[in-house]
């Protein structure tokens, strides 16, 4: 029995580079800002953002890495832009490197619920769709950062996909982009 076809409505969830830029600089908690610019700058999903310690952090050059425990059990290295890596830096203070990078307010990891919430708020003081999710995030990083000439295994590999043709797909997920603006009509 062969199934319907199911309508591709990725692009649809790609914000643009200044609708995220808008999101991240309107959002004033240290915590949530660097949560928000974490999850963008390196295309984490909203299960590796909660569950990061401070372990898993590392200082490298003028910047830094994370190591994410990913979906099925992978584990992957994301290098770190330096304005991210700093936010970091001063969220930490003195944490001991087993804590959470992300605490609640009873000192635990964030649980997805909560993030969530933090980015259906910062969406919404941007001015964004309700619709924005964490999620949304992740697929900007891969559409941004292939428009930007970032080659699709480094894209792949940063964002843990199994498939080189799951990553693919960001590069065919243009929203503003069209043939048809190419066309003296």
């Amino acid at each position: 029995m062969q199934l319907p076809a199911v309508k591709d409505t990725l692009a649809e969830r790609i914000m643009s580079e200044s609708d995220v830029q808008r999101m991240l600089a309107l959002e004033t908690d240290p915590r949530n800002a660097a949560l928000l610019r974490l999850i963008y700058a390196a295309g984490l999903r909203i299960s590796e953002a909660c569950g990061l310690r401070w372990r898993d952090l590392t200082q490298r050059d003028d910047a830094g890495q994370v190591t994410v425990f990913g979906k099925r059990g992978k584990t992957r290295v994301v290098r770190l832009p330096s304005p991210v890596w700093q936010r970091l830096v001063v969220l930490r203070g003195d944490a001991d490197e087993d804590a959470p990078v992300f605490q609640s307010r009873e000192g635990g990891h964030l649980d997805a619920s909560q993030v969530h919430r933090i980015v259906k708020a910062a969406a919404r003081r941007a001015g964004l769709s309700e619709a924005v999710s964490a999620h949304w995030l992740r697929h900007a990083h891969a559409s941004h950062a292939l428009d930007r000439g970032a080659p699709v295994h480094v894209v792949r590999a940063s964002l843990g996909h199994a498939s080189l043709e799951t990553t693919t797909r960001y590069s065919h997920a243009r929203p503003n982009d069209s043939s048809a603006l190419y066309i003296a009509a």
